[in-house]
């Protein structure tokens, strides 16, 4: 086999970057992203405001190539539809922007393709820890939002659907404040 420049090169090319991917024998974060998946109950009000919350959380801090966030529902009510309109006048209102995606079920394969999946209420954590198929293996991924809020003592995010605007007020309260928290814990803990 005859090498020239350019073959030559490419190769180096290759090699410098498997070597670059791999540090100390493990492959290494920097290049691959830190996925994120927000849960819910219908992925219409709650999961798609964090997601969108933490977008722009970490569009203004310069990741959007090293964090990648997703929303689904626990339950497949909703799959297909754009974000709740009083939840997303909310966003409007509260943070400036509306709130984009369209709602989608919690499948099993999320527990292998994300890093984080963080559960709105107790009822939600549950339900997606009652779907893992190897029972604990991946519990230590799945996480209730509230885990990461400093401001506010809550345990869960109150589903808002039923009540009035004063619900989906604070459930952008406290989801502001978990991504807050969330982000800050990700940075901390060298994720990415």
């Amino acid at each position: 086999m005859v090498w020239n420049y350019l073959d030559y090169s490419n190769y180096l090319f290759v090699i410098d970057l498997y070597f670059l991917l791999m540090v100390n024998g493990k492959q290494s974060n920097q290049f691959m992203a830190y996925k994120l998946l927000f849960v819910c109950l219908g992925n219409i009000c709650r999961s798609p405001s964090a997601e969108n919350i933490m977008n722009h959380l970490i569009l203004q801090s310069g990741l959007t190539e090293r964090i990648i966030c997703d929303s689904a529902g626990t339950s497949g009510y909703h799959i297909g539809n754009s974000p709740d309109q009083r939840m997303s006048a909310t966003a409007i209102r509260k943070l400036g922007f509306p709130l984009v995606g369209k709602a989608r079920q919690f499948q099993i394969s999320d527990f292998q393709e994300f890093n984080l999946i963080l559960a709105m209420d107790l009822d939600n954590y549950k339900n997606i820890l009652s779907l893992n198929p190897t029972g604990g293996e991946h519990k230590h991924k799945v996480h209730l939002i509230c885990d990461f809020c400093s401001q506010y003592k809550l345990k869960e995010v109150p589903d808002p659907y039923y009540g009035d605007y004063e619900g989906f007020d604070q459930v952008i309260d406290l989801l502001v404040d978990g991504c807050r928290g969330l982000l800050e814990y990700i940075l901390s803990q060298g994720l990415i």
